[in-house]
């Protein structure tokens, strides 16, 4: 990849901002947590495990600021900093999950010294990351086995290198196909209404020399009938105990029309995105986004003044949809028969 989705330099986070993207390739850096939180939200960076990443840094970053009090008064902030963090957004679990493996690394030090304290944050930030990339990687080579050579992917949002550590979950699939010789084409979803299949994915798959066509998202069941596509990948922002995904408004659609059409529908995804907490995917907290999201583009009203929005960020798609899940440990069948 010939871009950075989030680094460190001299203790401060350095971010790609994806709302600049495909017109610009600009890099953020921060020194304030709540600079990092705000950027999480406003989508600078996204994607389930690229923003598990970015709080955990958030969170280091945090602990940086001097604080006259005492070490235990100084160790118990963390919590509240992390609640904070965390509240940033609500669907995918992997910003949670990535906070709350920081903040107990941080919590297991029994010492009473604040740069041990604030290193140990730091090296856990640093591991995420990193274990992400060797994710990302195996992801890969797992998937790329149920792609065919000269087989057409359609994918929805953007489950790439911008949405991780590494070289993505749906996308590295696609990669990793490539590197084995396979000639892999993609259909990529625009994704309204933020457009990240079309600003995003389809710039990502571009720089890696990926034979990539852009279709409205209603296009996809023409595509389909047309017989154009082998198969579906997705991501996923979280996927509830019994196999039921959250991803992208517009994912469950999509997985209906490959039942239809009988295309398999894979979803691509870490460990860290599963949650055996949550049983059904009716219990996933789902994301709603601000109604300018849908009636304006690029500052131009595009709706009539006042109407009424309905805006999820995310869909539900239920496991009895899923061929199977593509994983870091290998290939698990969903429940579509």
């Amino acid at each position: 990849m010939n871009f950075t989705v989030i680094e460190t330099v001299d203790k401060k986070v350095k971010i790609l901002d994806q709302t600049r993207l495909p017109a610009e390739v600009v890099y953020n850096n921060y020194d304030d947590f709540r600079d990092i939180i705000a950027a999480i939200k406003r989508l600078e960076i996204r994607g389930a495990p690229a923003i598990g990443i970015a709080g955990a840094f958030a969170l280091a970053v945090a602990f940086e600021a001097e604080v006259d009090v005492d070490f235990e008064r100084f160790k118990k902030l963390l919590p509240d900093i992390a609640r904070e963090i965390k509240n940033a957004r609500p669907t995918a679990v992997n910003l949670a999950w990535g906070v709350e493996r920081a903040m107990k690394a941080a919590l297991d030090y029994k010492g009473d010294d604040k740069e041990q304290f604030r290193k140990i944050i730091w090296d856990e930030a640093l591991a995420i990351l990193n274990e992400d990339k060797e994710l990302c990687d195996k992801i890969g080579k797992n998937g790329e086995k149920l792609l065919k050579d000269g087989d057409t992917v359609l994918t929805h949002c953007n489950a790439g290198a911008l949405a991780t550590g590494g070289s993505g979950t749906a996308l590295s699939v696609i990669y990793a196909a490539k590197k084995a010789g396979k000639n892999i084409k993609v259909f990529a979803d625009e994704t309204r209404p933020l457009l990240q299949g079309a600003r995003l994915t389809s710039w990502e798959l571009m720089q890696e020399d990926i034979d990539v066509t852009l279709i409205c998202d209603n296009m996809a069941g023409v595509v389909m009938k047309q017989g154009k596509v082998d198969c579906v990948i997705v991501g996923t922002d979280r996927v509830a105990k019994n196999g039921d995904v959250a991803n992208k408004i517009g994912t469950y659609t999509v997985a209906v029309l490959a039942k239809e059409h009988n295309i398999p529908f894979y979803v691509a995804l870490p460990y860290s995105t599963f949650d055996n907490n949550l049983e059904r995917g009716e219990d996933i907290p789902i994301e709603e986004r601000s109604p300018d999201e849908i009636t304006s583009w690029g500052g131009v009203q595009t709706a009539p003044e006042g109407i009424k929005v309905y805006s999820p960020a995310f869909d539900i798609t239920p496991a009895e949809l899923v061929t199977a899940y593509i994983t870091d440990q290998g290939i698990t069948p969903g429940k579509r028969k």
